[in-house]
């Protein structure tokens, strides 16, 4: 193969360049070097570039394209890029700003930073925040939901807390074991049970009640019934241990308690009878006593049996009253036995009244 040496090689006119019509190839040892330019109005084709480019005229430097088509565009504020961006290291951004979608696969971590706003949020996994962390709600963070690592809580600060079963289901309030404890039907009743058997279930027209056991009704002193009662209250009152309801008035509702019983014993004092406790009376008297009473509701019907225990006069106070006014004459005789019979007609700051009845001398 012939070579040519030399240390100069110029057009053969004397100007220009020299033409090299099939080209010239430059050993890996070698190369091609000097102050002057390179011109080439073909294709130059290399495995490599070495440099920045940033002396290289003619080419735009702000855009990578595929093809004619641009695919990231440099601006004064950064670089614009159409088309996916793939990176297969870490990618760290001061702010980001996305019009479409954001697709994690992995896992999403904020570090002491929070998420302002948000348009909506799909997923298809969990959500785990720490005890006391909050889901907030509203603009003033009007419902809160979190648990405190006793006990979990639903906090609403404005307005209803309503809870909507907005489908064909109904609304079931549950224990831990599945068991129901309160059903709201759709349009229907609403059920309420003890241990997953219905106590309590509300009709179109009022309530049934199951189970065969009782219902526990407000209990109270006369003092402690209702300030501004209505037709149809009820309950049971403590002091004159009875059922009572009220229409305009309270009156007594009976009950199963039976006919109570009040015994005294009496030598030559006054005996004071309590309506409240009892409607049977037994007076067991010597010497010269006096009955009376205390207490009493109106229509009451209350007996008293006076039992002679040595020789006994018995008188009466002025809330008896007697058939044309006139006190019985009763047995004094030691062993004698009197019965007294009264209703109560009326009690109260008019003062009391019993309209009484008397059977004599048994013995």
């Amino acid at each position: 193969m012939s070579r040519l040496r030399s240390n100069k090689v110029v057009n053969q006119a004397g100007t220009g360049a020299p033409e090299l019509t099939y080209g010239a190839v430059v050993p890996a040892t070698g190369t091609i070097s000097g102050a002057g330019g390179i011109n080439v109005t073909g294709i130059v084709t290399a495995a490599s570039f070495s440099g920045d480019g940033s002396a290289l005229s003619g080419i735009d430097a702000s855009t990578l394209k595929d093809g004619s088509n641009t695919k990231v565009q440099a601006v004064s504020t950064g670089a614009n890029v159409t088309g996916n961006v793939a990176a297969s290291g870490n990618v760290t951004a001061v702010d980001g700003t996305f019009s479409g979608n954001l697709t994690v696969q992995g896992t999403t971590t904020t570090i002491d930073t929070a998420v302002t706003s948000v348009d909506s949020l799909s997923l298809d996994g969990d959500i785990n925040l720490v005890d006391n962390s909050k889901i907030k709600l509203g603009v003033g963070t009007d419902l809160q939901i979190y648990h405190d690592g006793s006990h979990s809580h639903i906090v609403n600060s404005t307005g209803n807390l309503r809870i909507l079963a907005d489908g064909v289901g109904d609304l079931v309030l549950t224990s831990k074991s599945g068991e129901e404890a309160i059903l709201c039907a759709q349009d229907g009743a609403v059920t309420i049970k003890h241990d997953n058997a219905t106590r309590f279930t509300t009709t179109a027209d009022g309530i049934d009640i199951s189970g065969n056991g009782s219902i526990k009704v407000p209990v109270g002193t006369t003092a402690q019934r209702n300030s501004s009662p209505t037709a149809g209250d009820f309950r049971y009152n403590s002091t004159e241990g009875k059922f009572e309801g009220y229409t305009t008035e309270w009156g007594e509702i009976g009950g199963g308690g039976g006919i109570t019983t009040e015994a005294s014993v009496a030598s030559g004092a006054v005996v004071t009878l309590d309506l409240t406790a009892a409607q049977d009376h037994k007076v067991t008297a010597t010497g010269i006593c006096t009955i009376t009473c205390t207490g009493g509701t109106e229509a009451d019907s209350h007996t008293v049996r006076i039992i002679n225990s040595g020789s006994a006069t018995i008188g009466f106070s002025t809330y008896f009253l007697f058939p044309s006014g006139s006190t019985p004459s009763l047995s004094s005789a030691d062993g004698s036995i009197n019965l007294i019979s009264f209703t109560v007609n009326r009690v109260g700051a008019a003062g009391t009244q019993l309209l009484a009845g008397a059977s004599v001398n048994y013995s």
